[in-house]
């Protein structure tokens, strides 16, 4: 009686162990994350970032050099074409003379006025034997009527009297040209005006050359300036354009008139555009990481009207991204974080029985996110997501 309650509880030990050793070794089912296979168009676009830019822009410099009276314009304030002042300039103010050219201009002046004396002089002499070879002209013509003198001393006469009005004439030239050079002295000698900042009604007013507003003003103060310094810049805020710097290897796929989605803009929705022109050169640009990469530039255009944006201005950061592919919408495609690559295949653990399924697959377009199946799965199909080393052809799968 003993021995077989010895053998029993013998048994119910071995029994026991074995349990527990079926039990630790029994394969348990993977737990996997699992998507579906369905139809839909899929877009494929090259995401960047690049800016917001004015179409034209205008640069308002001086005319002229001159005395700048300070502008009463600021960055956001409208101008109309042809009727909002954008700056006045009047006269610059003379020079101040040292010592050494002061007294020199007097010198200067004290001999123009005295070279105008002179060229008076010249020219009341000139007048005075002018009229005496008139007056002798008209004597020989009256004893020429009566034969008492011969042909050769009336041409003599003529000639004498027709030489004293061209001495006038130059000696009244002679005069007009030392009266220029006495204004030429006086002019040197005068100095900074006494704070009146010359003439105001000879001043030089400057409009807006077009419709827009003023996007950043480079000279604000009063002061002298010189011949083509920038004062301001304007431009139409309603007419802007994106400049998106793509990879030179990206930038060949796209075409003219492809879709722009404008993202991280700083507004709530999303912005449309379109491709307008991509530039024929590249340049070379350093990026975050220390890398130096070949990148183009993209121009494209806002569709969607002023009132929708009308919060960008020129230079503002964005987020683009061009769309250069969109299949079928009854092509299937599927999450491509499932597709694996086995070899030289591409690869997909399809869910079956509770089972996984090694799945050789046909890919064609994927932005990143998803990817089209052209062959291998049908609609419905359901794959696992992120396939681990635990998951292999034939394993038990569970789902959550």
């Amino acid at each position: 009686m003993k021995r077989a309650r010895s053998k029993l509880q013998l048994l119910a030990v071995f029994v026991i162990i074995a349990s527990l050793l079926t039990y630790g070794f029994w394969p348990r089912p993977v737990y996997v994350d699992t998507v579906t296979v369905q139809p839909g168009a899929l877009t494929v676009t090259v995401d960047d970032d690049g800016e917001t830019r004015i179409r034209e822009k205008y640069i308002i410099s001086a005319p002229v050099t001159g005395h700048l009276l300070r502008l009463q314009l600021h960055p956001g304030d409208l101008v109309v074409q042809s009727e909002t002042e954008i700056a006045k300039m009047l006269p610059a103010d003379p020079s101040l003379l040292d010592a050494r050219s002061q007294a020199e201009s007097e010198a200067r002046m004290r001999a123009a006025e005295a070279g105008k004396q002179q060229a008076n002089a010249v020219l009341t002499s000139a007048t005075e034997v002018a009229d005496l070879a008139e007056h002798h002209l008209e004597r020989v013509r009256k004893l020429a009527s009566s034969k008492s003198i011969s042909e050769a001393e009336v041409e003599e006469a003529e000639h004498q009297a027709g030489q004293a009005k061209a001495n006038v004439l130059a000696a009244e030239f002679n005069s007009k040209v030392r009266a220029f050079e006495l204004e030429q002295a006086v002019a040197g000698l005068m100095q900074s005006t006494d704070g009146k900042k010359g003439d105001r009604t000879a001043a030089i007013t400057i409009v807006a050359p077009t419709f827009g507003r003023v996007l950043r003003v480079f000279r604000e103060d009063a002061g002298v300036v010189n011949v083509g310094t920038p004062l301001l810049e304007v431009g139409d805020i309603r007419e802007m354009e994106m400049v998106l710097d793509i990879l030179s290897t990206e930038a060949v796929r796209i075409q003219p008139g492809a879709k722009i989605f404008v993202e991280h803009w700083g507004g709530n929705s999303t912005l449309n555009g379109s491709v307008r022109r991509i530039e024929p050169a590249a340049f070379l640009k350093v990026s975050a990481l220390g890398v130096e990469e070949k990148r183009v530039n993209v121009i494209g255009d806002f569709v969607d009207p002023w009132e929708a944006r009308q919060a960008l201005g020129d230079g503002f950061r964005i987020e683009a991204r061009i769309v250069i592919e969109t299949t079928s919408p009854d092509s299937l495609k599927v999450a491509s974080g499932a597709l694996f690559r086995n070899g030289e295949n591409w690869n997909v653990y399809r869910v079956r029985n509770s089972r996984a399924e090694l799945v050789p697959v046909a890919i064609g377009a994927s932005n990143g996110y998803e990817t089209e199946i052209r062959e291998g799965l049908e609609r419905g199909d359901l794959v696992i997501l992120h396939p681990t080393d635990q998951v292999r052809s034939g394993s038990r799968i569970s789902t959550p």
